[in-house]
C-alpha cells in the first residue's frame, strides 16, 4: 500500500512544522489580554515545575559525586530499608506541586475560558468563521461584508467568533490572541478574543486537513475604529454578493486562496452552513484533492 504523496514528499510536512514552530514562538509574544493571560500560566507552569526539575538535577549529580568510590567520608549502610523523613519530602514535594499546578489549571480554565466575554469599555462585536477547504471565510453580520483569508477587527474592542466547518474538523488559531478552538461540521463554537494595540498577525489552521493545510494562513489585521469603518465601506463599494451559488463556488477545494471582499452577505447563511441546509463540502477524500490542488494517479494508496 503506498502513501499519499502529502506523507511521501517533505515539503507539506517541513512546511506544517515550520508553521507549528512559528506559533510557538508568537504565543510568549501576546498582543491581547487572552493571550496574556495563557502565557502568565505557562510561565507559572514552568517555574513551579522547575522547582522539582531543579534540586532533582542538582541531588543526582551531588549523591553521584558523594558517593563515589575514592570518597573515605561517606557512610556505606547496605540495609538501610526505610526513613519517614525522606518519605515525607519524596511525596510532599510533588503533591503540593500537583496542588499548585492544578490550582492554577483551574483558575485559568475559569477566567480564560472561551466562550466567556471579554470586559471592556467597547461594545462586543460578531464575526462568523467558515473553515472551507483550503480557506477561511469570515463574515460580519453587523457590518454585512464578508472577506476571505483575511481578518480584520478594530483594537481595543473584544470579538467574539462564531467558528463552524463546512467541511472536515480544522482548528482556528491567533498564537498572539490565544485560544486555539476547534471548528466542526455541524457545529458552533465560540471564541472571544481583543487586540489590545494595533498590528498584524498570524492567523492558521493549527489541525492537519488535507493536502491543501500549509497554506491555509490568513491575516489579522488589528486597526483603529476610523480604519475598521474605512475597510467597511470599501468592502461594501467592490466585490460580488456572497449568495449560496456564490458560496458553492467558494467551497469547491482549493488552497493559496488570495484574499478578497464580498459586499454584502446572503442574510442567514452561517446559521445555514451550520445547520446544514447547505450540504457539507466533500472534504479531502482518499487523499484526492480537486485537479488543481493536488493531481495524483488513482490508487496511490
Amino acid at each position: 500500500m503506498k502513501l499519499p504523496r502529502a506523507f511521501r514528499s517533505p515539503k507539506p510536512l517541513a512546511i506544517a512544522s515550520l508553521l507549528a514552530l512559528s506559533g510557538c514562538g508568537q504565543i510568549l509574544d501576546p498582543a491581547g489580554p487572552i493571550g496574556a493571560g495563557e502565557r502568565t500560566i505557562l510561565l507559572d507552569s514552568l517555574a513551579i515545575m522547575l522547582c522539582i526539575i531543579v534540586p532533582v538535577i542538582v541531588l543526582t549529580l551531588g549523591f553521584a559525586w558523594w558517593y563515589r568510590e575514592g570518597n573515605a567520608r561517606a557512610t556505606y549502610r547496605p540495609d538501610f530499608v526505610y526513613s519517614g523523613r525522606i518519605e515525607l519530602v519524596v511525596w510532599a514535594i510533588p503533591l503540593l506541586t500537583i496542588m499548585f499546578l492544578g490550582g492554577i489549571a483551574w483558575i485559568g480554565s475559569h477566567d480564560l475560558d472561551p466562550p466567556k466575554p471579554i470586559e471592556a469599555k467597547a461594545a462586543t462585536m460578531d464575526v462568523q468563521v467558515v473553515s472551507l477547504d483550503w480557506k477561511w471565510l469570515f463574515i460580519y453580520p453587523g457590518q454585512g461584508v464578508a472577506s476571505v483569508n483575511h481578518l480584520v477587527v478594530p483594537a481595543g474592542v473584544p470579538v467574539r467568533f462564531h467558528i463552524t466547518s463546512a467541511s472536515v474538523m480544522n482548528a482556528f488559531f491567533v498564537p498572539r490572541l490565544g485560544s486555539m478552538i476547534y471548528a466542526m461540521n455541524g457545529m458552533e463554537t465560540k471564541l472571544n478574543l481583543m487586540a489590545d494595540r494595533p498590528g498584524r498577525f498570524l492567523g492558521l489552521s493549527s489541525h492537519f486537513s488535507g493536502d491543501g493545510f500549509p497554506g491555509m494562513r490568513f491575516d489579522v489585521d488589528a486597526v483603529p475604529q476610523a480604519r475598521f469603518g474605512r475597510w467597511v465601506r470599501q468592502a461594501k463599494g467592490a466585490g460580488p454578493v456572497l449568495d449560496r451559488a456564490g458560496y458553492d463556488a467558494l467551497a469547491r477545494q482549493s488552497s493559496d486562496e488570495p484574499q478578497r471582499t464580498y459586499a454584502a452577505v446572503q442574510p442567514g447563511l452561517f446559521d445555514a452552513i451550520v445547520a446544514q441546509r447547505i450540504p457539507p463540502a466533500a472534504g479531502p477524500t482518499t487523499g484526492q484533492g480537486g485537479p488543481g490542488v493536488s493531481p495524483r494517479p488513482q490508487g496511490s494508496i
